[in-house]
């Protein structure tokens, strides 16, 4: 047995990892990956099975946002050339749930750029969240929608949000060199308000931002402490025309290694393999559903995805199956 199938069964039986474990699975040896990646899998199929969740987005509005996150070209200080678009029609948004449908998609994600949401924005949500429930009841949705206050939250869950994104996208000390015009602790504080609200709270990162490895660990170790139901990690698809353009840190084996890290960190969660997959894991995307048990399927906000039927093939390629079970209140072992 390897050091981390033992690590493994250990996790499964409560343990949590020390800051030495952590650190030998971000700096484990090619040699070691293979077996590092059956052991996450054994964590993974203890909880998920051989089942993959699919995840769709809706960009309903584009841009047109006031704050300065140095990866994302919708941001006020972002030159690049993207579509901007004011919020969407009720009938758009709706259409989008019919299409993540069609795709087998299980999670529909209703994403608007921006610090929080104005009130009519927040009234189109509110609207298009429940003709979308009464359409497509086992539909997860899933709303993001930026920084929230109490009363928006509980009108969103009384409307039929499933779930709330909003990541943390790196550690605490890291914080302010994406971004200044909030705190982390926003970030954290709206995702607590989420949870208290009963709507399921989906949080996660974004890695190659020149973070550190301490960094990464932090971030993981800081979504077990939210106890965060979903978290998506995106590997960072740098962009030109943002302060992060050009950045790239990234290779497919160490990407493996951080979607490995965060499946022992958080072994009962949902880990989805995000945005910048297809041109970070490139060839090695299919070994992500080791230790992740989700995708997008589609494009993201800015950037393309692969093509869906690229996404089915890999999946039956790989003997795995499309997960289109309605939210779960609790994990359970499988």
């Amino acid at each position: 047995m390897t050091k981390y199938a033992d690590l493994a069964e250990r996790v499964i039986e409560g343990h949590g990892l020390t800051d030495e474990e952590a650190y030998s699975i971000l700096d484990a040896s090619n040699d070691d990956l293979l077996p590092l990646l059956h052991a996450a899998y054994s964590i993974r199929k203890q909880y998920f099975g051989n089942k993959v969740k699919l995840n769709m987005i809706m960009n309903t509005k584009s841009g047109l946002c006031p704050e300065n996150c140095g990866y994302c070209a919708q941001s006020i200080i972002s030159t690049a050339p993207i579509e901007k678009y004011a919020m969407m029609k009720k009938e758009e948004i709706v259409a989008g749930a019919a299409r993540a449908a069609e795709l087998n998609a299980g999670t529909y994600c209703i994403v608007a750029s921006g610090r929080g949401p104005a009130k009519r924005e927040l009234e189109i949500v509110i609207d298009s969240v429940k003709e979308i429930k009464s359409k497509h009841a086992n539909m997860t949705v899933c709303a993001c929608l930026g920084l929230l206050k109490p009363e928006q939250a509980s009108r969103l869950k009384e409307a039929g949000v499933d779930r709330y994104n909003h990541n943390i996208n790196t550690s605490a000390s890291h914080h302010e060199s994406i971004t200044t015009s909030h705190t982390y602790e926003d970030r954290v504080n709206t995702v607590d308000l989420v949870k208290q609200s009963g709507i399921s709270p989906c949080s996660g990162v974004i890695i190659g931002m020149r973070e550190t490895k301490q960094d990464v660990v932090s971030m993981a170790r800081s979504l077990n402490a939210m106890d965060a139901d979903s978290i998506p990690v995106n590997f960072l698809h740098a962009v030109d025309g943002t302060p992060l353009g050009g950045t790239n840190e990234l290779t497919p084996l160490y990407c493996l290694k951080v979607l490995c890290l965060f499946r022992f960190i958080n072994p009962t969660k949902e880990i989805r393999i995000s945005g910048g997959r297809e041109v970070n894991l490139r060839s090695l995307q299919p070994l992500g559903l080791y230790p992740a048990n989700s995708i997008f399927i589609g494009d993201y906000l800015t950037t393309e995805g692969q093509e869906s039927d690229r996404d089915y093939q890999m999946l039956k390629d790989m003997g795995f199956e499309i997960d289109l079970e309605p939210l779960a209140k609790e994990p359970v072992s499988v």
